[in-house]
């Protein structure tokens, strides 16, 4: 949607006071560890945009809390899989051996909005270091959910979906739905039986810039949506805006706990 039309659909400019107002509605405390998925179309002319769309979701959680969002990127994954778009075959060697290694610091993100993408770079933040999946954190557990990113299971127990499940973090949809839940793959992660593939992505190992095949669950969030639909129907979540943005505000275990069970049920 372009910026005009944006302009167009919103009554009154979305501003941080007002973001803030909206968060706290919905249930957002001090304190709490917040995992966010964005989409800043969604919810209006902001003043400030992005910014602005970051520092009411800081302030929603204060300094005692702490802000999470994924960075992940795409890109640095094996090219012969690329569909969006494809590359020519006789690339695909070359890609191998020149893409630059991954750096957390430097890295974009694919995907992920413009939220996501300035959270990455706004001070404070930091960013786990798995070359495809990684996330990023700003506040008091920031380090801890950061730190150790394992390459495989990269959303297992491990991972920061694993270690915000142990906090009783909550997530928030903002304007998104369940098809960008991060957090179900965690519910994937612990499937007896879940199929496996070879991923590979450039990344440093030893200091050196290096090609890394590695083998991980063959995650698939095609049915996110249709999970989503049930546990709207079973789980609680708090449902309100974000200045014109539809929003769902869930809490992470209990989300992870029911898509195991519905997973395990309805997956062939």
């Amino acid at each position: 949607m372009s910026e005009h039309d944006i302009i167009k659909q919103t009554k009154l400019p979305v501003t941080v006071n007002g973001m803030l107002h909206d968060l706290r509605q919905l249930g957002i405390e001090e304190g709490d560890h917040l995992l966010v998925h964005s989409s800043l179309s969604s919810i209006g002319w902001v003043c400030g945009g992005a910014q602005a769309v970051v520092q009411a979701l800081l302030q929603s959680v204060g300094e005692s809390g702490t802000l999470v969002m994924p960075a992940q990127s795409g890109d640095w994954s094996d090219p012969a899989e690329w569909g969006n778009p494809p590359v020519p075959q006789e690339w695909i060697e070359m890609i191998y051996n020149e893409m630059p290694a991954f750096d957390p610091a430097v890295t974009p993100t694919r995907g992920m909005g413009r939220i996501a993408e300035l959270f990455r770079t706004y001070p404070g933040t930091l960013r786990s270091e798995h070359p495809q999946v990684s996330f990023c954190a700003n506040g008091k557990y920031a380090e801890y959910i950061a730190n150790g990113h394992p390459l495989t299971p990269q959303f297992g127990e491990a991972s920061p979906l694993g270690k915000l499940y142990a906090a009783g973090a909550k997530v928030l949809l903002l304007g998104v739905g369940f098809d960008s839940c991060t957090s179900l793959h965690l519910a994937e992660s612990r499937l007896s039986g879940m199929p496996t593939k070879k991923m590979g992505t450039a990344m440093l190992v030893n200091g050196q810039r290096t090609w890394k095949w590695f083998m991980d669950y063959a995650y698939d969030s095609g049915d996110f949506e249709e999970l989503g639909r049930h546990f709207e129907d079973h789980g609680t979540i708090n449902r309100g805006q974000v200045g014109y943005a539809e929003c769902r505000l869930l809490e992470l275990k209990e989300a992870v706990d029911y898509a195991g069970g519905w997973l395990a049920k309805h997956r062939h």
